[in-house]
């Protein structure tokens, strides 16, 4: 059990780095490319980054423990979401152009870190609840760089911004089915806990 914390302890820390890493560049080009699908995936790493950080401390927890931080960690991914539909909202209210170039580089750059980190949680994803729900934040990073990709070239081909909001919408939606998922899940092993 020790050896298994142990390994857990460090992949966390390294997907942790990753995250606090790709939040800062990914929100930085966000802001500089007017993409709406960009922001998302940034504030994505910024509740990857604190996920992280508390499973870190729940991993030498038991499993009801491990459960109301997989809760908390659901609950955080429902805030990105409600951030995201605000910024789409906004985008609504007053259109922008985002730049095509910076959602491509930007996403192609975020989905390989976030690759790296599916890696490194994959031999975790069955282990406990507490790893489980940290290998769902990371898959839905992978789903969310590919959606920016395609709508940077979507804004490319069309020359209008309604391709950025579009996948900032659906991301909305994968956000809050990932967040109903791991908190339906938390809150069943709460009630039946191993």
């Amino acid at each position: 059990m020790e050896r298994l914390q142990k390994r857990q302890r460090g992949t966390l820390w390294a997907v942790l780095g990753i995250n606090v890493l790709m939040f800062i560049v990914i929100v930085a080009a966000a802001f500089y490319g007017k993409s709406s699908a960009l922001l998302s995936d940034s504030l994505d790493n910024l509740g990857d980054a604190l996920t992280y950080g508390i499973s870190l401390y729940a991993v030498s927890r038991g499993a009801v423990f491990k459960a109301r931080v997989a809760l908390f960690k659901g609950a955080l991914i429902f805030l990105a979401a409600y951030a995201v539909a605000a910024q789409v909202v906004f985008k609504l209210l007053t259109p922008t152009l985002p730049l095509f170039e910076v959602m491509s580089v930007f996403s192609l750059l975020g989905l390989a870190a976030n690759s790296l980190c599916l890696f490194l949680l994959w031999r975790h994803r069955h282990e406990d609840i507490n790893m489980s729900s940290v290998w769902e934040c990371s898959r839905n990073d992978i789903a969310s760089n590919l959606s920016v990709f395609i709508a940077s070239g979507a804004v490319w081909y069309t020359g209008t911004g309604w391709p950025d909001i579009v996948v900032a919408s659906c991301l909305v939606l994968l956000l809050l089915i990932s967040a109903i998922g791991v908190m339906i899940a938390a809150l069943e092993e709460i009630r039946v806990p191993a």
